[in-house]
């Protein structure tokens, strides 16, 4: 049965059938607390009654029409999303990897606006944007890119939280246009960034009429405690990316724009099929409601405070240990060897986690964590990363 499908996934022995909250079960009965959530999809848990409700609702009317056509819920949505995210105007497609897409096309037509023939982004050192030609090519993973070259030109890399390469290439490349940089690595490695590392990229931005463009499919939509995670600092980009738990399970992306990037796109300019069908659009609007409601942007600040705490007094004399870091609801375990065989030791403990960057466990549970659930994560974690390291 395997065969029928491309191997471009190595799945664990995991397959589950239902869920309620942050709990899961498989087709044998065995239950797993999810700190995976889909990697940073399914926020509001499994089986959420608001949400499950909007999808019902919403089935029982269009499911799809066409841009051609106005579509409320997609106005609607739009609304809601640029007020959350103190932005102007939004695209929505299917995707992260789309949304970045279309961050890159607006990186561009602003270049071409000024003049410039061959417009460059600066983007960062293990980063990662998506898996189309033009976000595997802003990626900064060799990983990423093996095996699909020639790569989409128009890019420059820099390493991540170093100010002075950006001065550098500021200084000696004069096609550069934009900046897309993630607040907080999640596929990197659960990387973050000095506390003013975002401040000074605004400032770099405006002295020299870049746009400054946040990718915030990871780490947007409450989870790392604010409803984006730029918002820790003073600042607001021009672009800014959101997916993942926007849809919580349903596949939709935005790409929202203020400032020097709005009305970059004209008619024709960029479409989608799909993207801001009134159904998806719906659940989104659902999304935030139940965000709203739940205050989980605050929820996951609280939790994830204390699971970081938590997690740093049960495993930090664990030989193997090397770092715990995050923010909010988005952890990263650092160990001193690649680590993808404890995804299957930690279900065989009724836990779901994920790996990144080979050697990070990547702790990602739906914003409606608790206590008792968050001490469950740390109590198996203490567990199985010493038969881990120990084998």
């Amino acid at each position: 049965m395997e065969s029928v499908l491309m191997g471009t996934y190595n799945p664990i022995n995991v397959s589950l059938e239902k869920g309620q909250g942050v709990w899961v079960w498989d087709k044998k009965g065995k239950k797993y607390l999810d700190a995976l959530s889909g990697i940073a999809v399914t926020s509001l848990g499994h089986h959420h009654p608001h949400f499950i409700a909007a999808l019902e609702k919403a089935a029982q009317h269009v499911l799809h029409t066409s841009n051609i056509l106005t579509i409320e819920a997609q106005l609607q949505l739009a609304q809601r999303l640029t007020e959350k995210a103190g932005m102007e105007q939004a695209f929505f497609g299917n995707s992260g990897a789309e949304a970045n897409e279309c961050a890159i096309k607006l990186a561009r037509l602003y270049g071409h606006k000024k003049g410039i023939a061959c417009p460059t982004v600066i983007v960062m050192e293990n980063s990662f944007h998506g898996r189309t030609l033009a976000t595997l090519s802003a990626s900064g993973s060799r990983k990423v890119h093996a095996g699909f070259e020639p790569l989409v030109p128009g890019f420059v890399r820099a390493p991540y939280n170093d100010i002075a390469a950006l001065e550098a290439i500021a200084h000696n490349n004069q096609d550069v246009v934009a900046i897309l940089v993630e607040p907080l690595q999640g596929e990197g490695g659960v990387r973050l960034p000095s506390d003013d590392y975002l401040t000074k990229i605004r400032e770099l931005c405006d002295k020299h009429d870049w746009l400054m463009m946040l990718d915030e499919i990871q780490t947007g939509m409450g989870r790392t405690g604010q409803w984006f995670c730029y918002q820790y600092q003073s600042i607001k980009p021009d672009v800014l990316t959101s997916a993942k738990a926007l849809g919580n399970g349903i596949p939709i992306g935005a790409c929202l724009a203020r400032g020097k990037a709005v009305d970059l796109f004209q008619i024709g300019s960029h479409g989608s099929t799909f993207g801001g069908n009134p159904f998806c659009c719906q659940a989104a609007l659902a999304v935030i409601e139940a965000m709203e409601q739940e205050q989980l942007p605050e929820n996951a600040a609280k939790i994830g405070k204390y699971l970081l705490t938590e997690l740093k007094e049960t495993l930090s004399n664990i030989e193997g240990v090397v770092d715990i870091r995050g923010q909010g609801l988005l952890i990263g375990i650092e160990l001193e060897k690649p680590c993808r065989p404890i995804l299957q030791m930690a279900a065989d403990n009724g836990l779901l986690i994920s790996v990144t960057s080979e050697k990070v466990i990547r702790i990602l549970p739906p914003l409606i964590l608790q206590q008792k659930e968050a001490d469950e994560i740390a109590q198996i974690l203490a567990k199985v990363i010493p038969q881990f390291m120990a084998s």
